[in-house]
């Protein structure tokens, strides 16, 4: 049989159990069909590129299918029915990895960034914005005036 692979894109206002729901009545209507589920991840809320039904986030679910033709066409239908999927997209594909998606392993590089870079300028060191008489160029004026001072300087009128 062919192999395909298959995101879904669900609803943001939903849970995430009621997500893995629609992932687990797609599986149950494919078994139905004759098909099996080799590969399932779930990636996460994440942000949608554009608004889709005033959606700007949506649970993202991979499936990794082994199925005839009829059968995909059936389980599209089903999701083109059901009111949680915004969007969905099949794909034939050659082989079923099992190792994680780049999604998920991208993912977990994230969470193990440890140091991120020095502190951006502009910020004291409690992270507070600096006021107006701490600008660069008013401390850069009364250090002048100080050194000024210290030499026996006057000013001139």
């Amino acid at each position: 049989m062919p192999l395909y692979e298959t995101v879904v894109i669900a609803r943001s206002e939903i849970t995430q159990a009621q997500a893995e729901a629609v992932a687990d009545a797609m599986t149950v209507q494919l078994e139905a069909d004759g098909a099996a589920v080799k590969k399932r991840e779930y990636w996460g809320l994440r942000g949608l590129a554009y608004r889709i039904k005033k959606n700007r986030k949506g649970h993202y679910m991979l499936l990794g299918i082994d199925a005839p033709s009829p059968a995909v066409v059936e389980m599209e239908r089903q999701l083109t029915l059901n009111e949680d999927v915004l969007r969905f997209m099949t794909v034939r594909i050659e082989e079923i990895s099992e190792e994680p998606s780049v999604i998920l392993s991208r993912k977990g590089d994230e969470r193990e960034r440890g140091f991120r870079g020095p502190k951006p300028a502009g910020r004291f060191e409690t992270g507070r914005k600096r006021g107006a008489d701490d600008r660069e160029e008013f401390r850069a004026r009364d250090e002048f005036r100080a050194d000024r001072d210290d030499y026996g300087i006057e000013e001139e009128i």
